[in-house]
């Protein structure tokens, strides 16, 4: 039998998903890992949690800056993609409200670290910046319609004021261990509440 009448692209193709799947994995290896270490974490743990070795991590992103800027865009691109998701799946909007607020925190947690990584891009973090705002605040935006427009929270609310201020409640949980801005964001949503 002859390998004449295959296609040439499909082998192609599939490399290039296995890769796209490959790197998808690191960067969520990565983010786990900056999470819970970190943005200087070891990248032999970034490798690890990835079940990968060193050299992988590096072939796809040859500096740390590289990684953190690729964990950041695809932390955004996580985050956007789940509101809607969650907002389909959730058994009412405050509750995917929640949950995607939960995702957002984890993603500011990662985030903090990457001005120390980027200090000399500034050019480079503002376009980052801008993609942040592009990609979250239409998503928090949806979110808190819904919830409003259920009667679950109040309708005065904006997107941009109160990812600021969760971001803000934010800063500082990674260099003191007894400050818990998860539990301040969890009372700011519930704060968000209708009074009765």
């Amino acid at each position: 039998m002859s390998d004449s009448g295959r296609n040439p692209g499909s082998s192609a193709g599939s490399k290039r998903k296995d890769a796209r799947r490959n790197q998808q994995t690191l960067l969520d290896a990565a983010a786990a890992v900056f999470v819970t270490s970190g943005v200087e974490a070891p990248v032999r743990d970034i490798a690890a949690k990835a079940g990968v070795g060193v050299g992988t991590v590096y072939r796809h992103f040859p500096t740390r800056a590289d990684l953190v800027i690729a964990v950041y865009r695809h932390q955004v691109d996580t985050c956007a993609e789940a509101g809607p998701a969650l907002l389909a799946a959730g058994p009412t909007p405050h509750a995917a409200l929640e949950q995607w607020v939960d995702l957002f925190v984890d993603f500011l947690v990662t985030k903090h670290g990457l001005a120390a990584a980027m200090q000399s891009d500034t050019a480079g973090f503002e376009a980052l910046h801008a993609y942040f705002l592009e990609r979250l605040l239409p998503v928090c935006t949806e979110l808190l319609d819904a919830a409003a427009a259920a009667g679950e929270i109040r309708d005065d609310l904006d997107a941009y004021h109160l990812m600021r201020g969760i971001g803000n409640l934010c800063v500082g949980a990674d260099s003191d261990p007894r400050y818990d801005a998860r539990r301040l964001v969890k009372l700011l949503v519930a704060g968000l509440r209708r009074p009765n």
